[in-house]
């Protein structure tokens, strides 16, 4: 009875979520009702609040930052002009003949350099409608760009991602974001190439076959008389993301004496447990303070852009909170148990097998990404680390392996980022969704079985 809750729970979760009703109030309201069903109608308040609202508040307190300062830094580069620079940049010297390339690289350049995918999104967008017009390329595929550019390789991917994807897993495994860089730049080609070819061949034929860009009005589109940085000003605070994470990673926190961490007023913390979300904040710390240095002259409303940034994470990091406190109610509940071994047994040989169900499961279950890796490693951590000593498996790998898979299934359509995507582009599921799905499941998978094989095969690199 229990397991049958779960799965009414879950079902229900994802329909009303596709409706468009906020998981703040979906997450609680499914978890009772899984509770509920499972007949222990006695145990919802002290569910709510004794192991929802704990686990919540667990969420807060490990990923608020990274969050906060993540839409803080997005919006200074947006609100400066420095991700119009760059996107503006990158599509003048590819080209016209390129033009869903650009628009991916644009896109990649900025998610990879700490932008809120979200804020590329509304930057990247206005100019790639005025390229795709231009050449008539159909509109209808330009969400699938900005797609592949924002919510797959430089999401999950590439080693250094400051997302909140790739640091989700460096408390439970004790890794960094730079785990299993050489296997993360494989995958990150693989979706890179194989998503431009596919999306542009499809783009190509199309056109081949009479269609153009559109008849799409209200176009709410940029002015070009804007004050905007030069490149070089754009581009610093994103190296500087990018760059001093990895000397935080390697060179500068290494090189410290951390061993107080292990008091009990800081939790009896191993230091490789904090190190790499340390160096990931600390990353966008300095880049934030070089945004508003370098761009002092240029801003209208500096205090402005800073509330509206750092309100900007506040419905994000709810969500997922919210998500993954689901998770852990169901995590509770008796018939989770069935589900979780038969999860652990699919390939007791190889881990990694089980790890890539649970995360696009969960993943497709929450509509994110962040939310099904939160849950995945809330549940079944302790587990996975288990079987990957026993199997001689790198903790690296299982990080890599893990962070892809979970954007696998992450952008069905009740996916908020899908359904925000489509409202920015003003566009419909029935017009674009295809290429999306194409663009951020099936590349992604494609790339995450190159990665299973060659880490199977030869290990963490």
């Amino acid at each position: 009875m229990s397991t049958w809750a779960i799965v009414v729970s879950l079902l229900l979760l994802m329909f009303f979520a596709y409706r468009g009703v906020t998981v703040l109030i979906l997450a609680p309201l499914m978890a009772g009702l899984a509770v509920l069903l499972s007949g222990e109608a006695m145990y919802i308040m002290p569910t709510y609040t004794q192991v929802f609202m704990s686990e919540l508040g667990g969420y807060l307190i490990k990923f608020f930052p990274l969050f906060i300062l993540g839409a803080l830094f997005g919006q200074l580069v947006a609100d400066s002009g420095g991700a119009h620079t760059i996107a503006h940049s990158i599509m003048r010297r590819l080209g016209t003949r390129y033009v869903i390339l650009t628009v991916v690289l644009a896109c990649a350049l900025l998610t990879y350099g700490g932008v809120s995918l979200f804020v590329v999104a509304f930057a990247v967008y206005p100019i790639g409608a005025v390229l795709f017009r231009e050449t008539n390329t159909p509109k209808r595929y330009m969400p699938g760009a900005i797609a592949l550019g924002s919510f797959t390789f430089t999401m999950t991917a590439l080693p250094g991602a400051p997302s909140i994807q790739n640091a989700i897993p460096t408390p439970y495994l004790s890794t960094t974001t730079f785990a299993a860089p050489g296997l993360g730049i494989i995958a990150a080609l693989i979706m890179l190439c194989l998503g431009t070819w596919v999306l542009q061949s499809r783009a190509r034929k199309a056109m081949a076959n009479g269609e153009g860009y559109g008849d799409h009005k209200n176009e709410n589109l940029p002015s070009e008389t804007v004050s905007r940085p030069g490149l070089l000003v754009a581009l610093l605070p994103i190296i500087m993301v990018i760059g001093l994470n990895a000397a935080f990673t390697y060179a500068i926190l290494p090189s410290l004496d951390l061993s107080f961490l292990r008091q009990d007023r800081f939790g009896n913390t191993e230091p490789a447990a904090v190190l790499g979300l340390w160096a990931v904040l600390l990353a966008l710390m300095c880049a934030i303070i070089s945004v508003i240095v370098l761009n002092w002259n240029r801003w209208e409303d500096l205090k402005g852009s800073v509330n509206k940034g750092c309100f900007g994470a506040l419905v994000p990091i709810f969500n997922t909170a919210s998500e993954v406190a689901y998770g852990a109610v169901i995590a509770g509940m008796a018939g989770f148990v069935i589900i979780k071994d038969m999860i652990l047994n699919l390939s007791p040989e190889n881990p990694l097998i089980s790890a890539v169900v649970s995360m696009n499961v969960l993943a497709g279950i929450t509509g994110s990404s962040s939310g099904g890796l939160s849950i995945a490693f809330r549940t079944l951590g302790e587990d996975y680390l288990r079987m990957i000593e026993a199997a001689g498996i790198s903790p690296d790998l299982l990080h890599r392996v893990a962070t892809i898979a979970a954007g696998g299934l992450d952008t069905l359509p009740h996916s908020g980022a899908v359904i925000t995507l489509l409202a920015i582009c003003g566009l419909t599921h029935r017009q674009s969704y295809p290429q999306i799905f194409m663009m951020t499941t099936v590349v992604p998978l494609t790339a995450l079985i190159a990665v299973l094989v060659l880490g199977s095969t030869f290990g963490s690199f």
